[in-house]
């Protein structure tokens, strides 16, 4: 139906996620009958970080360096580490402004169903890390998930060992949200995790 060229775009566009055969045929035909300056800035863009970004050494986020920005930075607190489950995690976090610790990025969560361990996660580089750091807070911001709140538990028991303080990001009811819109699982949470005034 399309010519092979077009046709490859489309699998390729059908491989972000969230894109399914129909927004990806748009997407191919909008970059190619109307923007074909923003396709080749797309291309280059793509191909230049593709080819440069890595991991970083210490935390496993993205970046073109061997250490990234947030661990070379001096003014971050070096005693508290933030462990989230992807690089997205991290720009959220930096975006809300309020956190000025180190991270450590998991690239996952534990998931026995689907074959995914301690090992597979990182968990023997944050052990390391744990060991050999001068760390004095863990604070866990893995999803509000079972396979995050898994997560959560091993890494936790696994900081205690060091006797590192560990702490998790408060789920619940969001600021502004209204208490009939939520779903009852969240809203049993927020309940059970309620504190004090």
């Amino acid at each position: 139906m399309f010519s092979p060229l077009i046709d490859r775009l489309i699998q390729a566009l059908k491989r972000l996620p969230g894109v399914g055969p129909k927004s990806a045929q748009r997407m191919a035909f909008h970059l190619l009958e109307n923007d074909r300056e923003s396709a080749n800035i797309i291309a280059e863009a793509l191909a230049a970080a593709a080819a440069s970004v890595n991991r970083c050494e210490l935390c496993r986020n993205l970046t073109e360096q061997n250490i990234c920005s947030i661990c070379d930075d001096h003014r971050r607190d070096k005693s508290v580490l933030c462990i989230v489950e992807n690089p997205a995690d991290v720009v959220a976090l930096e975006q809300a402004g309020s956190y000025s610790g180190l991270y450590f990025v998991l690239l996952g969560r534990l998931s026995p169903i689907d074959g995914i361990g301690p090992k597979e996660i990182g968990v023997d580089l944050l052990g390391h890390r744990f060991q050999h750091g001068e760390l004095l807070e863990v604070i866990i911001a893995t999803n509000p998930t079972a396979e995050g709140e898994a997560t959560s538990h091993y890494v936790s028991q696994l900081a205690k060992r060091y006797e590192i303080k560990v702490s998790r990001i408060a789920h619940g009811v969001p600021l502004g949200g209204e208490l009939e819109y939520l779903d009852g699982t969240t809203l049993a949470h927020a309940l059970g995790t309620r504190r004090e005034l």
